[in-house]
């Protein structure tokens, strides 16, 4: 398994390329709307080596026939577009496939064979379309739809656009990354890498879609700790899925029965359902639904073992009285408040939790802890009638892209057990490695916190099992510092000795005083 430093040295690497990619188009338009191109690129190079793979496995007990001879073969064409769209769910015809294109555009040899970006577009066109009325198009609908090949700032003419695209895309075919690695989150860390790398207003918030490594797998770790399989996992906010996809990676077996996803950004949603597939869950086992959560829950009345989620902090909602009668929110009686939407989403997770093992594990602002009002309210419903709140786990600040503030993982869990009558404070917000831009939470760090939260007792200045009367007496209160003591009692300070060394001091500047100004007088000034 790759560990988060591991993952960092990779990110750091691939990044150094995506700049170069990056450079090919500055100035041509918004760094936040050219990142498009180079993840797209990415992709359909993805799908095209992922058919290539498939087609070398499905052809090699037929007499050594390539991909190219079974497609232009009258009989062997209608199986392999049948068993293509059955496994991957789309069909790549071989004068479409990436290595084909990288071909014609540095080996053509007339002009007739000269590559344009007019055969990008209609090998993508060629792609999505093959999936029209077949169950996978809702996997691939509107994927492409962020790349605009006919953009006038690719370049003003076919010609210019052509040049620009082709020179992306040979720079794409130079990385040399596995496709097929599925620790190695490729989509999410290049979108992560190309927003920081560019300080546009959509980069700013672009903590907002994607989960640094060290926060995800922590989330990840937390939720499925335990676990050997899970049928459901979900996330409501799943940005670019990195979250979604770090859950498998911590079940004993690795065995996920389907996916789900909601999304509101168009851009995010479709970097979502490509990350799922470059991660190799088939369409049939995943459904990402675009949509915004809290207003319109596209889960029905599905439930989840697994839930994990980084939701936009202080989210303002409308809070609509026609919420009230919601089954997600009208049990505690009160909405959240129209500037804060933090705990609607915890209540929507809440909602979708499986009744015999569901797990959550969700970041969010510090301010869900302490807060009063509805938020109060909602709190001691979910503690006290709902008994779903495991551990409140506090973060370093300054972990994410877009915002400093600290935050905290609730861990909720639908049977507590053993564990009813206490929740599970953790104070890890020391728990960090400085980085130049922002702290990075290392693999030593979510040990650290994940061994403390398995083995459930008490440690000084960092972790303590809150019984419910001390809840209760807090008014339902979780800030972290009412019940883990991180005071460090300052070295105790000798005002004498203080007093001498400034005397001592006092004596030494008036002698070099003295000094100077004889030194000044013998020179005559």
């Amino acid at each position: 398994m790759t560990d988060t430093n591991t993952y960092q040295a990779q990110a750091d690497e691939l990044s150094q390329k995506l700049w170069a990619i990056a450079n090919d188009l500055r100035g041509q338009m918004d760094a936040s709307e050219f990142k498009n191109y180079i993840l797209g690129v990415i992709f359909y190079r993805y799908l095209s080596e992922r058919t290539e793979m498939y087609m070398i496995d499905l052809l090699k007990n037929d007499n050594g026939i390539t991909y190219e001879e079974a497609f232009a073969d009258e009989e062997y064409r209608p199986v392999v577009e049948e068993w293509s769209l059955s496994k991957l769910g789309y069909v790549i015809k071989p004068e479409n496939l990436f290595r084909n294109l990288i071909r014609k555009i540095t080996k053509f040899e007339n002009d007739a064979d000269k590559f344009s970006v007019e055969d990008f577009e209609k090998a993508i066109n060629d792609l999505v379309g093959s999936t029209m009325g077949h169950e996978s198009n809702k996997a691939f609908d509107g994927l492409f739809n962020d790349m605009r090949l006919q953009d006038s700032r690719l370049g003003e003419t076919v010609a210019d656009r052509t040049e620009m695209i082709g020179r992306v895309m040979v720079r794409v075919s130079d990385i040399d990354f596995d496709l097929q690695d599925s620790q190695f989150d490729v989509l999410g860390t290049a979108y992560m890498i190309l927003i920081g790398l560019f300080a546009s207003d959509a980069g700013k918030k672009g903590g907002e879609f994607f989960t640094p490594a060290g926060p995800s797998k922590l989330c990840a770790t937390l939720a499925a700790l335990g676990l050997d399989e899970a049928k459901t996992v979900g996330d409501c906010t799943c940005g670019s899925a990195s979250m979604l996809l770090e859950v498998q990676k911590h079940l004993t077996t690795g065995k996920v029965g389907h996916f789900y996803g909601q999304e509101l950004n168009a851009t995010t949603y479709n970097l979502s359902r490509m990350n799922m597939i470059m991660h190799g869950i088939d369409w049939q086992n995943f459904d990402i639904y675009k949509g915004d959560t809290l207003k319109d829950d596209k889960y029905g009345d599905i439930k989840m073992t697994v839930q994990v989620c980084n939701p936009p902090y202080s989210l303002k909602w409308s809070a609509d009285k026609q919420f009230e009668d919601d089954p997600r929110y009208s049990g505690a009686g009160k909405l959240a408040p129209k500037g804060q939407a933090d705990l609607a989403f915890v209540e929507h997770m809440i909602y979708h939790m499986d009744e015999d093992d569901g797990r959550v594990a969700v970041l969010l602002p510090h301010g869900v802890l302490f807060r009063g009002g509805a938020e109060e309210t909602i709190r001691k419903y979910i503690i006290k009638d709902l008994n779903r709140l495991d551990a409140v786990i506090g973060l370093p600040a300054n972990l994410f892209h877009g915002t400093g503030i600290p935050v905290c993982v609730l861990v909720l869990k639908s049977k507590r057990n053993g564990n009813a009558g206490n929740i599970l404070f953790i104070d890890a917000s020391k728990e960090f490695k400085a980085g130049k831009n922002q702290n990075v939470l290392e693999q030593k760090n979510i040990d650290k916190i994940v061994e403390t939260y398995a083995k459930r007792v008490d440690v000084d200045k960092f972790a303590h099992v809150a019984e419910m009367s001390e809840i209760v007496e807090n008014g339902y209160n979780l800030n972290i510092p009412r019940y883990v003591d991180t005071f460090e009692e300052e070295e105790t300070v000798d005002l004498e000795a203080v007093r001498a060394e400034i005397k001592r001091l006092d004596v030494e500047t008036k002698n070099a005083i003295e000094k100077a100004e004889s030194m000044l007088q013998q020179l005559g000034l």
